[in-house]
């Protein structure tokens, strides 16, 4: 399927492929267990549903803006044998989700980015099931400050900005601070009872690889060479992430290693 969004253009699933030892903490952390509902928010191409199927859920639903990512977790879930629902929809408005009907509901990375975090957030506390049903919600987001982040801020001048207009509320890495995602999610009626620093690393062969990786992973960059050509700032775009790489850098005999640290945070919604 054609993509809706930039998460659909250029070569995503690679990324996410790295990222799947969050999506295993995060899954971990949530206790996903035989009998369980689980709802995977922004799932991207899938990481944590078919996860949480692994262990048993009973029931497993995806959501997410792109369907071209959907379309890569259908694969995989077919692949797996997993009966996954897929949905297209929007983590600021949850399709067809009744209230409290999750026992876990999952985000990696994903939720993080909507423009409305306060309306994300609240569709969050709205899917989970109260803490005396056992209900628990368990979200990776990028730390302040970390690669990810960083090279978003490197980019900037050349990007729109992230979630596809000036309507994005707050920083994404809001979401990866203990102290203003427990303000987010507690306004949202949530209450945070753990939020601990995690990361992960991407290893890639030298920095030139790196960069290029980066960038045919990055739909949001590679929607933009086009013009970014036409103004002569495509390579300008490039010697900027290609500075943050270096900076970020700590692989030995050449070899890129770069750090990319994120919250690993569980909420619960009290008894109404």
């Amino acid at each position: 399927m054609a993509a809706a969004t930039t998460w659909g253009v250029g070569e995503y699933p690679v990324m996410a492929q790295r990222l799947r030892a969050a999506a295993r903490r995060v899954v971990a952390r949530a206790r996903v267990a035989p009998g369980d509902r689980v709802l995977d928010v922004a799932c991207g191409t899938g990481n944590a549903a078919l996860l949480a199927a692994e262990r048993g859920a009973a029931e497993v639903v995806g959501v997410d803006l792109e369907p071209a990512l959907l379309d890569v977790a259908a694969v995989r879930s077919a692949e797996a044998g997993a009966a996954i629902d897929w949905r297209i929809g929007d983590a600021q408005a949850l399709p067809g989700v009744a209230d409290g009907a999750f026992d876990a509901v999952l985000s990696v990375f994903g939720a993080m980015y909507a423009p409305d975090q306060a309306a994300a957030a609240r569709e969050l506390a709205r899917a989970v099931a109260p803490a005396r049903s056992g209900g628990r919600i368990v979200l990776a987001n990028w730390a302040p400050g970390s690669f990810l982040p960083a090279m978003g801020g490197a980019l900037a001048p050349f990007l729109p900005p992230v979630g596809g207009g000036p309507e994005m509320s707050a920083p994404p890495s809001r979401w990866g601070d203990p102290e203003a995602v427990g303000a987010l999610l507690g306004a949202a009626g949530l209450h945070v009872v753990a939020a601990e620093a995690e990361h992960l690393v991407l290893s890639l062969p030298d920095r030139m690889n790196a960069v290029a990786f980066l960038v045919r992973t990055a739909g949001n960059v590679l929607a933009e060479r086009p013009r970014l050509e036409a103004e002569g700032r495509w390579g300008q775009l490039l010697a900027a992430l290609g500075g943050v790489v270096a900076e970020r850098d700590s692989g030995v005999g050449g070899r890129v290693a770069l750090r990319c640290d994120y919250l690993l945070v569980e909420a619960r919604r009290p008894a109404d």
